[in-house]
């Protein structure tokens, strides 16, 4: 009779546990609280920070380490490497650039770039290649951002409308690139909110792309995309000084403030 396998404590590892510690040392490396070139601590000391195994810490170093933001040599540790190594249009590693405060408006721009390059070409395929189904999906996510009356529900057709396009291509490089595309609109959209007219003036550039399409022009596809990306830039451009004199002006009514309660 054959011997029992022991049990392995990576017999016991949860997707949960792991996620957990991947995205905790993710946002901590993308926000500097581990700078480059930095050991990130040894693995009892992870284990007893998280509460978790061995197995689940290697499991989340080994994902650091496939996107880009750690490497691991045997007896030298896991040390943080150079941003220009990081994959920057994985899913998670954009998500946690941006973190939950204020983005950085400069990788924002950044990012409009990469938009920038992606999406007009991508429309122009969609004119020459999109069925009938790849259109009808175009024009309803347009229609649902028109009748839009809700913030959320303006964003998730904004967002349907840009990822409709991307499949209509046919390409299967350029899809993709979807998830970067989903997380890089969900990034902009947050920052974009809070210009006036972010949304409502750009649904003309919007329906022209669509109209474009349904057309199979794809010339004037491209042109219509670019307007609509050019548009988002400029409120983007627009809105870093804004932010800072807000911030200027906080600063000076709170130090007027204070002198006034100076006895």
């Amino acid at each position: 009779m054959a011997k029992a396998r022991p049990k392995t404590t990576d017999g016991r590892i949860k997707p949960g546990r792991i996620r957990t510690v991947l995205t905790t040392l993710g946002r901590e490396i993308a926000q500097d609280l581990i700078p480059v070139g930095t050991a990130l601590p040894p693995e009892p000391d992870l284990e007893a920070r998280f509460g978790v195994g061995r197995g689940v810490v290697r499991e989340a170093i080994k994902s650091l380490a496939a996107k880009g933001l750690v490497s691991v040599r045997p007896r030298h540790g896991t040390h943080v490497l150079p941003r220009y190594e990081w994959s920057l249009l994985d899913r998670d590693v954009l998500s946690w650039l941006v973190g939950q405060d204020e983005p950085d408006r400069d990788l924002l721009l950044a990012i409009q770039e990469v938009r920038s390059i992606i999406e007009p070409a991508a429309a122009a395929l969609a004119a020459e290649r999109a069925t009938k189904n790849d259109r009808w999906r175009i024009n309803t996510a347009l229609a649902a951002m028109e009748t839009a009356q809700d913030q959320a529900s303006a964003i998730a057709a904004d967002k349907a409308f840009h990822l409709a396009i991307l499949d209509a291509t046919h390409n299967p490089v350029l899809q993709g690139f979807r998830g970067a595309i989903d997380t890089i609109l969900s990034t902009v959209f947050v920052v974009a909110v809070g210009s006036v007219g972010w949304f409502k003036d750009n649904l003309p550039n919007h329906a022209a792309a669509a109209r474009a399409i349904e057309e199979g022009n794809a010339e004037k596809a491209r042109a219509a995309m670019e307007r609509v990306l050019g548009y988002t830039r400029f409120k983007l451009s627009n809105k870093k000084p804004a932010i800072a004199a807000a911030e200027r002006k906080s600063a000076k009514s709170v130090k007027t403030k204070r002198k006034r309660h100076v006895p």
